[in-house]
């Protein structure tokens, strides 16, 4: 009796549907270049999962607006009602 030979194993290069816009985490490594042109191209985000559980979220890019310099610190300066009264505690500039 011959035996019978397997055929050869061929890389198959397929865009693969993706289940419910997630992919687990072994795939991902694997294809992970593809599946970031996949989110760029079609705007969709991509849920990873591992073991079945999402461990993260591959969102598409988007540029925020650039601001000048002028107005970029508007509301990160703390409100004083009485700025020039003396601070509160001990306070030494001569301390050593």
């Amino acid at each position: 009796m011959s035996k019978r030979r397997a055929p050869p194993l061929v890389a198959r290069q397929s865009r693969r549907t993706f289940r419910g816009d997630s992919v687990g985490a072994a795939e991902f490594k694997a294809r992970c270049l593809e599946l970031m042109d996949h989110v760029r191209e079609t705007g969709t985000e991509l849920l990873i999962t591992k073991r079945g559980r999402p461990v993260a979220k591959l969102v598409p890019f988007k540029a925020g607006k650039k601001s000048g310099i002028w107005g970029s610190m508007k509301g990160t300066v703390l409100k004083y009602e009485r700025p020039f009264d003396p601070i509160d505690g001990d306070w030494d500039i001569n301390r050593d």
